[in-house]
């Protein structure tokens, strides 16, 4: 008879849990949550391996992990209570440019949007919209199972675009086009993934959008992550990517900005500046992890030069 293990009821255990917390509770989309989760998924691999400390691995390098974006969705909540103005006149005067007096959110939604009638496309922006949720951290994930140093790499990109997304929140609070249509700077528009999501009868995954979370910012508009990260992935993978993967990679930022600007959450400036921040940031840790390697090379060449015996000639 087989001896029962950890390893055995490993997953099972995981998968059971987590089927209680989606009755429960529903999808998770918090970020703190998200990444509880993954440490589960994570440690249960480890032991589903059989190997004694790989849990211990898991909880060294993503625990840390938990405890920065946690500190920072917390930071993010407090970025809502500046003592100076949302700014919103720059933004809308910047998108009526583009729109030839009008901002495309309001354009979109006057040629694409039926309230009360979600068309297909209204379900599509909901799956692109929610991804933002799950992406990032699933490709920590699978990151750290394969490769430590792109783990190491990606992270490093994900913190410099977040952390410098907060300190802009803090320092130039900006008003997002559903907000400023119910202020009455602008015509009012709809938040579509909200109203599908409600229509769906998927209320908890609305709740997202509630007010008055400690996490919550109405006012970090820009830049946008929701529009960093996407491009954030596309530059990362990009050198090393095959042609169907560049079509995905490059079709993600263009689907999350669409996506953003049509469904009210944010204006065409915004995700420019979130463009913007990955591309400066992803171009920063390049330049870093070069500059390591290349330190790295040359110790350990002189390591090699000082190890080499020297030929003492005979006279």
């Amino acid at each position: 008879m087989t001896r029962l293990r950890p390893r055995h009821v490993a997953w099972p255990l995981f998968a059971l849990t987590f089927w209680w917390y989606l009755a429960v509770y529903g999808l998770p989309y918090a970020n703190d949550v998200v990444f509880l989760w993954l440490i589960g998924a994570l440690v249960a691999a480890s032991v589903h391996s059989g190997g004694r400390k790989g849990w211990l691995y898991v909880l060294r390098d993503w625990v840390p992990v938990m405890a920065v974006v946690w500190a920072y969705s917390l930071l993010r909540g407090y970025g809502a209570h500046t003592p100076w103005q949302p700014h919103y006149a720059p933004q809308l005067a910047f998108d009526k440019v583009l729109g030839f007096g009008e901002t495309w959110t309001v354009r979109l939604q006057h040629l694409l949007y039926h309230p009360g009638r979600p068309q297909w496309y209204d379900y599509a922006i909901v799956g692109v919209y929610m991804s933002h949720f799950f992406a990032v951290f699933v490709i920590l994930a699978v990151l750290w199972k394969r490769d430590h140093a792109r783990f190491r790499h990606f992270l490093a990109c994900y913190l410099s675009i977040t952390f410098a997304g907060f300190l802009t929140y803090v320092l130039y609070p900006a008003v997002p086009p559903w907000l400023a249509g119910i202020e009455n700077h602008m015509p009012a528009v709809d938040r579509i993934v909200n109203a599908v999501l409600e229509n769906s009868g998927l209320h908890r995954a609305g709740t997202i959008f509630e007010n008055g979370s400690r996490f919550a910012n109405d006012v970090a508009a820009m830049p946008s992550l929701h529009s960093a990260y996407p491009m954030m992935i596309a530059l990362v993978f990009w050198p090393r990517a095959g042609r169907t993967l560049r079509v995905l990679l490059a079709a993600y930022p263009l689907a999350m900005g669409f996506t953003l600007v049509y469904g009210g959450e944010h204006f065409i400036i915004d995700v420019l500046v979130g463009w913007a921040y990955a591309w400066v940031a992803v171009a920063l840790v390049n330049r870093f992890v070069a500059r390591r390697a290349a330190a790295r090379a040359a110790k350990q060449e002189a390591v090699a030069v000082n190890a080499t015996p020297t030929t003492v000639p005979v006279g």
